[in-house]
């Protein structure tokens, strides 16, 4: 206990000369008693970089609060002070760019809270069956809270593709997978926020409280706040999951297919799939990698026994799920068999198995294991994701994937539709002007294995190459999980919303305190609030 209070004081003297905070230190004595103000080497080190390990930025300190008060006290205490300095949340680490570092700021290391502080009563959060709905804290993992659910019968509607990711980071962003053209991307399932604005303020919202906040903060980039508890939606959790692959060699008849699919998206459940994505292949390692590994070692695939002459060498293949338990089990084999009558596949390429929901839900993680034990995790990860129009997916297709790509990648390259009528245009996310646009995820790894195409350089100029490529194209892609240098791109990437997204932030974090990992804003101002000096 001794040695925590001196690391404690020895933080705040290092904030005070730094930052030129104002208040008495026994105020902030009080603002840390219930968590930590860390100091320790290797949470500094741990809060300065990030999955994508392509940057690095030191914060002064990292807390670990024990409640949502704790987030509030410290970012009162940065919007008091006379210089101010920067707070930014840190789920589990997965942005790829910097995005949640805090260079000679505070990082607030959300998802090690203490399991007996604050309101939450368990792991995963507290479920109403009734309401039908989980009280997440923001810092959960979405693995935790589907263990939570399911205990209840329930899950979340919308998911990601890895699960080993925190609630409030990815509701921050969008949060999207195979069932977004359904449910929508999961901030399109959230009832309830308790949002810490960059004034300090522990504010509940809705869509009928505080509902500017709610909308602005739901794909906000961590700029208005920070989620310190999510209400999320529930539905009846299946049981299990019967999985299937088919391949395509050409293009239009893989994105007529995978447009139809989700085009059943009102249809009963019966009449369509429950998860729609798919992926480029463009050598004959990645069909059986790790993102693939559906395919092997029982059933390994390779592309010389597929016709794709005249294609490039290219295949797509397209990944759908039907979810069942005892009640339909019996009706699962005609409801698949009559959906894919409708496709127009490589016939001898259909790859089916069935497996339980949880598994399927965290299958990235089985690959992570795999790759951890190989030393291929802790890698940099110059990752691209982008949302293109419909209209223009071809042209994408010709320039990109047959052209830009040549025949080799490291890591999965993802391509699949979503419909924009599940996305809530309040939102802050920016997302392409037409009816339905595809997610076209690069998830490459750079590797030292003495391929020059693996390298960290060669892949962070292809895609200066493809952005290139869209822009003389006129493809008017937008960045998802963007990343921008200067603020007139920022401008640019969000367009018509830049007034409405400026103004939110002068509402909201008017002195620029929040996420300044993301570069959106020069950072905390030095101006004085008045009236604002009392935690």
């Amino acid at each position: 206990m001794a040695m925590k209070l001196v690391l404690v004081i020895f933080a705040i003297c290092r904030l005070l000369v730094t930052v030129g905070l104002t208040m008495d230190p026994a105020e902030l004595l009080r603002l840390v008693v219930d968590g930590q103000l860390s100091l320790d080497p290797s949470d500094v080190e741990t809060a300065s970089k990030d999955f994508g390990l392509m940057s690095r930025a030191e914060p002064l300190a990292v807390m670990h609060p024990a409640s949502e008060e704790d987030v509030a006290r410290l970012v009162r205490a940065a919007y008091s002070s006379a210089k101010g300095f920067s707070v930014s949340a840190r789920g589990h680490g997965h942005s790829i760019n910097g995005q949640a570092q805090a260079r000679n700021g505070v990082v607030i290391e959300m998802s090690g809270r203490n399991r007996a502080g604050g309101r939450r009563e368990t792991a995963g959060g507290v479920v109403s069956e009734k309401g039908l709905y989980v009280d997440a804290w923001g810092g959960e993992l979405w693995i935790e809270v589907l263990r939570a659910t399911l205990e209840h019968g329930l899950a979340p509607k919308s998911w990601t593709d890895y699960l080993y990711l925190s609630v409030g980071g990815t509701l921050s962003n969008a949060g999207i997978s195979g069932q977004a053209f359904n449910h929508g991307p999961q901030i399109s399932n959230v009832l309830e926020l308790d949002v810490v604005t960059g004034k300090g303020e522990l504010l509940t919202c809705s869509e009928k409280r505080n509902a500017e906040l709610f909308h602005a903060v739901l794909g906000g980039l961590g700029q208005f706040g920070i989620i310190t508890r999510a209400r999320i939606a529930l539905e009846p959790a299946p049981t299990r999951v019967r999985w299937i692959r088919v391949l395509y060699s050409n293009f239009s008849a893989f994105t007529k297919d995978q447009e139809y699919l989700i085009s059943l998206h009102g249809q009963p459940s019966s009449r369509k799939f429950d998860y729609v994505e798919g992926f480029v292949i463009v050598d004959e390692g990645l069909i059986n990698n790790w993102r693939s590994s559906f395919f092997s070692p029982s059933n390994p695939v390779k592309i010389s026994s597929i016709d794709s002459n005249g294609n490039g060498g290219v295949l797509y293949c397209l990944e759908i799920t039907k979810n069942y338990d005892d009640s339909t089990a019996d009706s699962i084999d005609q409801e698949v068999v009559a959906l894919l009558k409708e496709l127009d596949f490589v016939p001898t390429s259909v790859f089916t198995t069935d497996l339980p929901y949880v598994d399927f839900l965290d299958r990235v993680h089985k690959a992570e294991l795999k790759l951890r034990s190989k030393g291929l995790w802790d890698v940099p990860h110059p990752w691209l994701n982008l949302f293109v129009p419909k209209s223009r997916i071809s042209d994408f297709d010709e320039g990109v994937f047959k052209g830009i790509l040549g025949n080799k990648t490291s890591g999965p390259v993802l391509i699949y539709p979503m419909n924009k009528d599940k996305w809530d245009q309040r939102s802050s996310v920016v997302t392409p002007d037409e009816d339905v646009f595809y997610l076209v995820a690069l998830l490459r790894s750079a590797l030292d294995s003495g391929d020059e195409t693996h390298t960290l350089e060669y892949l962070t100029n292809q895609n200066r190459r493809i952005f290139k490529f869209c822009d003389e194209a006129g493809i008017k892609v937008k960045q998802y999980l963007p990343h921008y240098i200067t603020q007139q791109e920022w401008m640019d990437h969000f367009g018509d919303k830049w007034p409405l997204f400026y103004q939110r932030k002068m509402e909201f974090d008017p002195r620029q305190i929040l996420a300044t990992g993301q570069r959106i804003f020069t950072g905390p101002s030095s101006v004085s609030i008045a009236g604002h000096d009392q935690l």
